[in-house]
């Protein structure tokens, strides 16, 4: 049984007269196409490709075996196609919300997977500041949402016939100006030092940072700017520029377009935890592929 990636392999050989060329165009760097040819090599028990100064032909086994995997390669892409169709993803549209630094960080990669495997299905994405995702679930103006709580809080439950599934839970950290004083040292700094210190308060009537915010107006950190934009692109350039410190996920703190310093805090309760809201089992067959690769694909991100 012949692999068809090595078969797909000798195939841009002979398409391409040339191993770098063909490696080029699949992909991979040529001494990594050059083993998988070596293995359909010894698959074959004979000599495939004769490699000379302008690059590579294919031997008279190779033009035989090149000529099979041709069709091959055929009917397994039509295979794929009529699959695809049986399982509504040729062709339909798939509707998601996201938030914008999943939208921007987490999410393009996962929708680019999708996109390989099932080209003919439309994709639209829509920005929902969290919890209006899980309404626009609901309402059925999109098939899934990527959303988020914060702790300290209390989460109201979804509602019925709508699944809230955890992705990715990441702490909130505490992110200062360059070189400021409460950024030295290595173990976390506990919450109770923030008492007094300006603080950027993030969008304190935002229902998701209510409690966040609570819990550090109980510890004694004093708003020195109240930012009320639910976006942290702000919040990180005012914190950057010295005007105050602030509380924001890890993943916002490591990805600021402006230079931060962070430290994590103790106690670790303050965390942020990435969901996706879906259907359950009256998921359309496109919403559910792309669930199970948000479920690798966030997996990734976390680890």
């Amino acid at each position: 049984m012949y692999d068809p990636t090595r078969l797909t392999a000798l195939v841009a050989v002979a398409e391409t007269g040339s191993i770098t060329r063909a490696a080029a165009h699949l992909g991979y760097t040529a001494p990594a196409l050059s083993q998988q040819l070596a293995k359909l090599e010894r698959e074959a028990g004979a000599t495939l490709l004769v490699r000379h100064h302008r690059g590579a032909r294919l031997t008279a086994a190779g033009e035989l075996l090149a000529g099979r995997a041709r069709r091959v390669l055929d009917e397994l892409e039509q295979a794929r196609h009529e699959l695809a169709q049986l399982a509504g993803l040729s062709g339909g549209r798939l509707r998601v919300g996201t938030f914008t630094t999943a939208g921007v960080h987490l999410l393009p990669p996962v929708l680019s997977a999708f996109r390989r495997a099932h080209p003919d299905v439309e994709l639209a994405v829509t920005e929902y500041e969290p919890p209006d995702g899980v309404a626009a679930v609901t309402a059925g103006e999109v098939d899934l949402a990527l959303t988020h709580t914060y702790e300290p809080a209390v989460a109201d439950p979804p509602p019925a016939g709508v699944t809230v599934e955890p992705l990715l839970v990441e702490e909130l950290v505490l992110a200062t100006a360059v070189g400021h004083r409460l950024s030295e040292g290595t173990g976390r700094l506990p919450v109770a030092e923030l008492a007094g210190r300006p603080l950027i308060s993030s969008a304190p009537a935002h229902p998701p940072r209510r409690g966040v915010e609570s819990a550090l107006a109980a510890a004694g950190a004093a708003p020195a700017v109240v930012c009320e934009s639910p976006g942290y692109a702000l919040v990180c350039a005012l914190v950057s520029a010295g005007l105050g410190v602030a509380v924001v996920p890890e993943m916002v703190a490591s990805l600021s377009a402006t230079p931060l310093a962070v430290r994590r805090l103790e106690p670790a309760e303050f965390r942020r935890t990435i969901s996706v809201v879906h259907r359950g089992d009256r998921a359309t067959a496109a919403a559910a592929t792309l669930l199970a690769l948000l479920r690798s694909g966030f997996g990734r991100a976390a680890a």
